[in-house]
């Protein structure tokens, strides 16, 4: 009989556990690893910032940003993107009111805008190149590219994030799982676009000021 009871101690144990184990939201450890990740990103991008301050002065009898830098053309990138942020914001309208084909349509938006964005970017780092204008010919070039290209790079990885997310919506419809899924990638465009703004203003602006 107590051999019985012994062997049935470990069940009652992990039953007893079960019972007293404590609720958790549904996706909660879905936003706390996105939230971890988004501030490590903080962290690279206020590297790359702190990085660009200390090297952005050194031309190495180079070009300077003056040489460079074609503002208007920055400037009618910056609008690309603070347009993909806008239509972004009406994707998360249009999944909120559980309306699949106004989210599809307004991710495909701002995919466009992000190809637009992307594609003014590479074509000023192309035609920087051509003037000789490298990564290797100064610090003030080096933390450049490392900055815009890092930012770029993120731009591209959230686009194939909203073509995931698109294809998963056609899948599935707006299940609570993907709202969970617009909502992150909602955070990380903006995120995008804040950092944006530090780049226009402290590389581009501060750049044809110096």
């Amino acid at each position: 009989m107590s051999e019985v009871s012994a062997a049935a101690q470990p069940d009652d144990k992990r039953v007893f556990y079960l019972e007293n184990e404590h609720p958790h939201a549904d996706g909660g450890s879905t936003a706390l690893g996105f939230w971890i990740y988004l501030m490590s990103d903080c962290l690279i991008f206020a590297m790359l910032f702190a990085a660009y301050g200390v090297l952005g002065g050194n031309y190495a009898a180079g070009p300077s940003p003056k040489d460079l830098f074609d503002l208007p053309l920055v400037a009618v990138n910056t609008s690309m993107l603070l347009l993909s942020s806008l239509t972004n914001g009406f994707a998360m309208l249009a999944t909120a009111r559980g309306r699949v084909a106004a989210t599809q349509l307004w991710l495909g938006v701002t995919i466009l805008f992000g190809l637009a964005f992307v594609g003014i970017e590479l074509r000023e780092f192309a035609h920087m190149i051509g003037e000789g204008a490298t990564p290797q010919r100064s610090a003030f070039l080096s933390s450049f590219f490392t900055l815009v290209g890092t930012h770029g790079l993120h731009v591209t990885f959230g686009m194939i994030w909203m073509a995931t997310l698109m294809v998963q919506i056609a899948q599935r419809g707006l299940i609570e799982a993907n709202r969970r899924r617009m909502m992150c990638m909602s955070m990380f465009w903006h995120f995008l676009d804040i950092i944006w703004i530090g780049v226009f203003t402290f590389v581009y602006l501060m750049g044809m000021l110096r």
